[in-house]
């Protein structure tokens, strides 16, 4: 990192990168900003390179299209280097689609079995049986 570069403070990059403190703290925590520490008199500030606005809008794209922050950092370096080919890009693109349409077929799954149970429920209510369990016996009548 060119030190002539102008650094940003953590609230010029949240402003600019249209996020919060806390966020890029985490980021940074993760190793996915690129940052510097600074000595002020007492105080130690954490400053960053200007390309971390970029860097930030790279990494929500990416959590969008469903990459978790390990994934992200696993290929960001890579990415601004220039070391991660379209190639890989494209694996890595594929391999989350698989993922996700794994994710959709599951939800689509419970989503079928909730709704049966929703219509057992509202039959078993309908016809006054005793909601607490398929096979619980209707109460007798009160005589």
């Amino acid at each position: 990192m060119a030190t002539d570069t102008p650094f940003l403070l953590i609230g010029t990059l949240a402003s600019q990168a249209n996020t919060t403190k806390d966020t890029i703290r985490h980021y940074d925590q993760l190793g996915l900003l690129k940052s510097r520490k600074r000595q002020a008199g007492s105080r130690l500030y954490t400053e960053f390179h200007p390309q971390c606005v970029e860097r930030i809008e790279l990494i929500k794209s990416a959590q969008v299209l469903g990459f978790t922050l390990t994934e992200i950092k696993n290929s960001l370096n890579d990415y601004y280097d220039g070391q991660l080919n379209l190639t890989e890009q494209l694996h890595m693109t594929q391999q989350k689609l698989k993922q996700v349409k794994n994710q959709q077929a599951n939800i689509n799954r419970m989503v079928e079995l909730l709704t049966q149970r929703i219509t057992l429920l509202e039959t078993m209510q309908a016809s006054a049986e005793h909601p607490c369990h398929p096979i619980c016996p209707k109460p007798p009548p009160l005589t």
